[in-house]
C-alpha cells in the first residue's frame, strides 16, 4: 500500500440484523440463521431478512413514490449506505464517491417483469430503468446527494470486494478523498434458487439440520451452499484517520484461467496470487486469521483451503467463514466478511465455525485477511490491520 486507507464506518442489513451490537451478539450465538421454506414444489434452505430489517426496508419504500418501484436489492443498499455514511459523519452533498455492485442485480423485479412479458406480450414502462446494472449506485447517489463519482459493476460473488479495490484505487490516485463501497443482493427468488439447484451446489440437507450449510468442512460428501440476502457498505477515507475501525494494509486480486464458466482449480491459483499480493511487505506469519469465502461447496471450500496451505505452509492462520451462519449473499458476501473481520478486530474476540472443533484459534487479532471469489475465478483478498492505539 502506498499510503494508508482507513475504514471509518461499516453498516449492513442481513439475516443477522442491522445494528452492529445486535450483529455481534448474533455472531456470538452459535445458531445458524436459516429458514426451511417452500420454494416452488419443494422445501429449500434460505437465509432471509427478518424483523426490523424487513420493516426498515418497507419504510424506505414508503418515503417517496420513486422508491415504491425499486427492487429490494436497491432498498437494502439504501438502508446500509445511509447508516454507514451517518456513522462516518458524512453529510448529504459531501464530495465522496460510490462504488456498489450486485451479482444478480434487480432479481425480483427482473423475474416479475419477465413473467409479465411472457403473460401479456408487452413490458412495463419501469422495466428497463428499474433493472439496469447502474440502478443501485445511481439511486444511492441520488439519495445521499453526493457530488462524487458513482460506479456500478457486477463481478459475481467478488463484486463487493472489487468495489473495495476500486475505492482504494480512486483514493490512492488522488481523485477522491472518500469512497462508499459495498454490495447488495436480494436473490431469494424461485428462478435464482432453481439455477443454483441446477448447478448441483445447493444444500439438500433436511429440515432437522442445525447447520445445513457446512462451510469449511473439508471432508463433507455433498455440496451444502445456501443463499442468503442483504447488503453491506464501508466508508473508506484517505490517510490514517483518527478512530478508524481498521487500516487497509494490503489488497490483492487475480483471475483464474478458465476451464469452464464456474471453474476453480483444485489449488485455487487465483486465491494464491491474490493473497500473496495482499500480504506483500509483511511476513506471512504475521497474518493472524483468514475470513474465507468458503460457500459450502465441496470443491470450492477445499480449493481455497489448498491455496491457503500453499501460501502459508504449515504455519496456517486461524480460519473462519460466516456462510455457515447466513448463507452465501453473492455480490454482498465479501463486504459482510469484511464486517465480521472488523467486529473481531474491534472486540478482540475470535468467531469460530462451531461444528469444526479441531480448528485453531488465533493468539492475537492484528492482521485479518478477507477472501472472496466469483464465477470465473475472479479472486480478491483484502488485508485489514487493527489500528494502533496511542
Amino acid at each position: 500500500m502506498r499510503e494508508p486507507i482507513s475504514i471509518t464506518a461499516i453498516a449492513s442489513v442481513s439475516p443477522l440484523g442491522q445494528n452492529q451490537e445486535e450483529i455481534w451478539n448474533n455472531y456470538l450465538d452459535e445458531k445458524a440463521f436459516f429458514n426451511f421454506r417452500d420454494v416452488g414444489q419443494e422445501k429449500m434452505w434460505v437465509a432471509p431478512l427478518t424483523g426490523e430489517g424487513l420493516e426498515a426496508v418497507a419504510n424506505i419504500r414508503l418515503e417517496s413514490p420513486f422508491y415504491r418501484s425499486l427492487d429490494e436489492s436497491v432498498l437494502y443498499a439504501l438502508l446500509a449506505a445511509r447508516s454507514a455514511a451517518d456513522r462516518a459523519g458524512w453529510k448529504k452533498g459531501d464530495n465522496f464517491g460510490i462504488n456498489v455492485g450486485s451479482s444478480r442485480g434487480a432479481t425480483g423485479l427482473f423475474e416479475r417483469y419477465h413473467e409479465e412479458f411472457l403473460r401479456d406480450g408487452q413490458s412495463s414502462t419501469q422495466a428497463s430503468p428499474a433493472t439496469t446494472l447502474g440502478n443501485i449506485s445511481s439511486w444511492l447517489a441520488h439519495d445521499l446527494q453526493t457530488e462524487g463519482p458513482e460506479i456500478s459493476h457486477s463481478i459475481t460473488c467478488s463484486t463487493a470486494l472489487h468495489a473495495f479495490l476500486n475505492g482504494v484505487a480512486w483514493l490512492q490516485a488522488g481523485m477522491a478523498g472518500k469512497f462508499l463501497v459495498g454490495g447488495s443482493e436480494a436473490s431469494l427468488t424461485p428462478f435464482t434458487l432453481a439455477q443454483m439447484k441446477a448447478l448441483k451446489i445447493y444444500s439438500t440437507l433436511g429440515g432437522e439440520e442445525l447447520y445445513p450449510c457446512r462451510a469449511l468442512e473439508l471432508d463433507k460428501n455433498r455440496n451444502t451452499m445456501i443463499l442468503g440476502e442483504g447488503a453491506a457498505m464501508a466508508c473508506l477515507e484517505k490517510g490514517a484517520v483518527e478512530n478508524a475501525l481498521a487500516v487497509v494494509a494490503g489488497i490483492g486480486y487475480a483471475t483464474e484461467p478458465l476451464q469452464h464458466s464456474v471453474s476453480l482449480s483444485t489449488d485455487a491459483l487465483c486465491f494464491q496470487r491474490s493473497m500473496k499480493m495482499a500480504i506483500t511487505g509483511i511476513d506471512p506469519s504475521e497474518v493472524d486469521a483468514v475470513v474465507m469465502h468458503a460457500p459450502g461447496t465441496r470443491k470450492g471450500d477445499l480449493a481455497e483451503y489448498n491455496a491457503i496451505r500453499s501460501v502459508f505452509g504449515n504455519d496456517l492462520p486461524a480460519l473462519t467463514s460466516n456462510k455457515w451462519k447466513i448463507g452465501h449473499t453473492f455480490g454482498a458476501s465479501g463486504m459482510l466478511s469484511i464486517e465480521l473481520a472488523l467486529l473481531m478486530l474491534q472486540h478482540q474476540q475470535w468467531i469460530p465455525v462451531p461444528y469444526l472443533r479441531n480448528m485453531s484459534s488465533p493468539g492475537r487479532l492484528k492482521y485479518i485477511l478477507v477472501n472472496a471469489v466469483g464465477f470465473g475465478g475472479n479472486a480478491v483478498s483484502i488485508l485489514l490491520q487493527r489500528p494502533q492505539t496511542p
